[in-house]
């Protein structure tokens, strides 16, 4: 594996209640760039890893969010079309359901939206509509995978991009079920990025969950299980060792599982003190935003990494942020600089 180590920023873990988020111990903004071995060989993650989307200068690419709406909460679509509008995209929503609220409250109402996603779906190809990425996260039941597929079906050539949004902490989200998590699992054949936390994981290998504190040797395992399904590239979130910092590791098929994941590449963070609901989305939603700014999927996530870190940074701040989750506004700048050079750009 090959190690990426910065002490700067929050990889993620979860949707709504964040197995791995939070801010710097200073309260601000980090910025050192360091690369350290930590017992793997040391890389530029600028340079690791194909690039997924290349796009054209002055292009706007379009990509369908198939996520739920929140109404209050911030996560689902609300994360997702302002951070990937920031990053130049244009955002055409799918929604898979309408909350009042996230599921962490004790009371929210949830209205499932399959039914209308057909007729949705047919207007979109009766006016010729076309994407260049679809990007997916929370489903409403399990019948909205088949509903993914068809977009799949609709536009062959665009990137798909799956959060596989089921749980964390180990527990299953509250509008979850065995057969939902069954159905989502089998995005994981077909998608080009999969981007589970650590439940998810286990979920979608059918192997038990550990906690976050996984060695070398587990998270090896995880990642050949996870590329078993068929995905062809995986971001797999919130490894948390006691040792000060967070891990998300990243992976790919090429020339096979097993050398695919000898190159993996270990992204490290520096753990931070807080937990916010909708890091998960956030992390998502800038990974896509990064992704579709022409970078390398690793670099992509160190970016979202730092977005989330100084987003957290800005939550703080915000009256009842424990529960209104990641406060991301003020950080969407970060997404919008990312066009200015392209991937050759270097970040702070």
């Amino acid at each position: 594996m090959v190690n990426h180590s910065e002490l700067t920023s929050a990889g993620d873990t979860a949707n709504s209640t964040g197995e791995s988020a939070g801010e710097s111990a200073s309260g601000t903004p980090a910025s050192n760039d360091s690369l350290t071995s930590g017992g793997f060989l040391t890389a530029d993650v600028r340079q690791a890893g194909n690039v997924l989307y290349h796009r054209k200068p002055g292009y706007i690419p379009r990509v369908a969010a198939v996520h739920d709406m929140c109404g209050y909460g911030k996560c689902s679509l609300t994360a997702a079309i302002p951070i990937l509008s920031a990053a130049g995209c244009d955002v055409c929503p799918v929604p898979t359901g309408i909350f009042s609220a996230h599921t962490h409250y004790e009371t929210f109402t949830f209205r499932d939206t399959t039914d209308m996603l057909p007729g949705y779906l047919d207007a979109w190809q009766a006016e010729g509509v076309e994407m260049d990425a679809v990007y997916s996260g929370f489903l409403g039941n399990a019948k909205q995978v088949e509903i993914i597929r068809r977009i799949w079906r609709d536009y062959p050539a665009a990137l798909r991009i799956v959060d596989p949004v089921m749980g964390d902490n180990g527990e299953l989200y509250a509008t979850y079920d065995d057969a939902l998590c069954k159905a989502m699992g089998t995005l994981a054949d077909g998608a080009q990025v999969l981007t589970p936390n650590l439940t998810e994981a286990a979920i979608l290998t059918g192997t038990d969950y550990h906690g976050l504190a996984l060695t070398d040797a587990q998270v090896r395992g995880l990642l050949e299980a996870l590329l078993a399904l068929g995905t062809r590239s995986v971001v797999l979130k919130g490894i948390d060792r006691g040792d000060g910092v967070l891990r998300n590791f990243v992976a790919d098929a090429r020339g096979g599982i097993g050398r695919g994941v000898d190159r993996a590449v270990d992204i490290a963070h520096e753990k931070l003190p807080f937990m916010a609901h909708g890091t998960g989305d956030a992390f998502a939603s800038a990974l896509c935003g990064a992704i579709m700014t022409g970078h390398t999927l690793a670099e992509s996530a160190r970016i979202a990494g730092r977005f989330v870190h100084d987003a957290m940074v800005h939550t703080q701040l915000q009256p009842h942020h424990d529960e209104r989750g990641v406060s991301f506004e003020l950080d969407l700048h970060e997404m919008t600089e990312l066009l200015e050079d392209g991937p050759k750009r270097r970040h702070r």
